[in-house]
């Protein structure tokens, strides 16, 4: 299979780390944890990846953004569901310290690739303007 071009993004890169940990972090709980707190979490970091590569798939710039902007949404909350379950003693301090610096980068690295897709947009306008003239 070959690779697509989203998977190539340090963005997307960044949210299958974070996919992978959280994962790692979950599945060696037991099963009214795993059943609550873990599901969630999971849920909401592999919704990040998921999310930036539909969002690439639909093509265009606006649907785009939207994507992008659920995929910023569902890192803060896995950074919710990371602070339960610190607090209620599932992760310890390694583990928190392997997801807190991926979920550091990703919102700021999702709001300047959403900056970016909106220039190659206004680009893609103001070449097609010309080019009709």
């Amino acid at each position: 299979m070959s690779k697509i071009a989203y998977e190539s993004l340090e963005i997307y890169q960044l949210a299958e780390q974070l996919a992978s940990v959280a994962w790692q972090a979950a599945k060696g709980w037991q099963a009214f944890e795993k059943n609550t707190i873990g599901k969630q979490l999971v849920r909401a970091a592999d919704s990040v990846g998921a999310n930036i590569a539909e969002g690439f798939g639909r093509g265009n710039g606006a649907d785009q953004k939207r994507f992008l902007r659920i995929a910023r949404g569902s890192a803060y909350e896995t950074k919710h569901w990371l602070r339960l379950a610190f607090m209620r003693g599932l992760l310890d301090a390694e583990s928190v310290g392997q997801l807190k610096p991926l979920l550091d980068k990703l919102p700021p690295k999702l709001n300047a690739y959403m900056r970016a897709v909106g220039r190659k947009r206004d680009f893609d306008d103001r070449q097609s303007t010309i080019d009709n003239r």
